[in-house]
């Protein structure tokens, strides 16, 4: 049975996610945003709410124990270490695969600005999070004042976004999927649907990219009760994989359609608001929870693997103002090197938990 969830989950995701990419655009075109806002903005946070909401309803409904605090803090580590990795991995595969269709093969045609500006505000808002959880016990009280910073961060993270102008469109946009038909069947309008028509497939896909991630999660955690597997390997690897799936989903969309500024602009934006907003959660509900301790040292070890993924890909992108997909393949070698630590971890190879 949790293999038939995981299934029916996986296409509630994908049916979501396809509807999804087709609603923002069209809302990003209704609004004159610029493609930058549209992916690292609009698709970033709409497909961050599955992973954003379980830490939330870990930390608030556990009843301030222990165990839920630390369900909640893997989760939100968990986000940006799978979009630095295997998100990255998972477009760079889809990339190659395409190469051949695509005219400029395994290179991305990328805005290396809008790229620069998302990867520059993750890296200084993440930094200060995690900083956080360095500070002694009498200093405890200014993660308060670290959650505020981190909002305006992403506040103005979002301006920066939102001010850009608008970019002039590279082509027609795909039909609208919920367009308005007629009384004789045929669609009115398909070109240029109404704005609340639009408005409805978008909440209509968020609502199955969330509902199809809970079931995926459910079914996950049932099955890791079945076999054994630890509470950290499911906070910070197996949980963060269903609720990233949006994200690596919508991706896969843009690059096969060739709009490859919004399928790492989603994932790059995704990556900024994870590094900002879920973590303030963290600094105000579970301050205590959210520091470096022999316990939690594996889970804030996924940060400086985030930090190594970004600059590995992202380095060599600001030097040849080029990015290219097998370039992303090695967010999943780190993937893996981290995996291989909770394993060693679990089993007792390793002397941390």
């Amino acid at each position: 049975m949790d293999i038939l969830i995981l299934v029916v989950a996986f296409v509630i995701i994908l049916l979501g996610a396809e509807l999804f990419t087709n609603g923002i655009e069209w809302f990003g075109r209704k609004l004159q945003l610029a493609e930058g806002a549209v992916g690292s903005v609009l698709a970033a946070v709409g497909t961050a709410l599955p992973e954003t909401m379980i830490p939330i309803i870990a930390i608030l409904t556990g009843g301030g124990s222990e165990a839920s605090h630390g369900i909640g803090v893997g989760a939100i580590l968990g986000a940006p270490f799978m979009l630095s990795t295997l998100a990255m991995f998972v477009t760079g595969v889809a990339v190659l695969y395409q190469a051949k269709k695509r005219p400029a093969g395994d290179v991305m045609p990328v805005d290396p600005v809008v790229l620069a500006h998302d990867v520059r505000y993750f890296a200084i808002a993440y930094a200060i999070a995690i900083g956080a959880a360095f500070l002694p016990p009498e200093l405890q009280s200014l993660k308060i004042v670290v959650a505020v910073v981190l909002i305006g961060i992403y506040v103005w993270y979002v301006k920066g976004h939102l001010d850009a102008e608008a970019a002039e469109a590279d082509g027609d946009l795909a039909p609208l999927r919920f367009r308005k038909a007629d009384r004789r069947g045929y669609y009115t309008d398909p070109a240029v649907p109404r704005l609340r028509v639009v408005n409805l497939q978008v909440l209509f896909a968020l609502a199955c990219i969330i509902g199809g991630a809970y079931l995926f999660v459910g079914a996950v955690n049932s099955l890791a009760a079945t076999l054994g597997v630890s509470e950290l390997l499911l906070a910070l690897v197996i949980a963060p994989i269903a609720t990233e799936l949006p994200e690596k989903f919508n991706s896969l969309i843009w690059v096969r359609q060739g709009k490859d500024t919004l399928a790492m602009g989603n994932i790059t934006g995704a990556m900024v608001f994870q590094s900002a907003i879920p973590t303030v959660v963290a600094l105000v509900l579970a301050g205590s929870a959210w520091t470096v301790t022999d316990d939690s040292v594996l889970a804030f070890a996924s940060a400086g693997i985030a930090f190594i993924a970004v600059a590995a890909i992202f380095g060599p992108m600001w030097r040849r103002s080029r990015l290219d997909g097998p370039a992303l393949l090695i967010g999943g070698l780190l993937y893996l090197l981290y995996l291989g630590l909770v394993v060693g971890a679990i089993v007792g190879i390793l002397p941390f938990g």
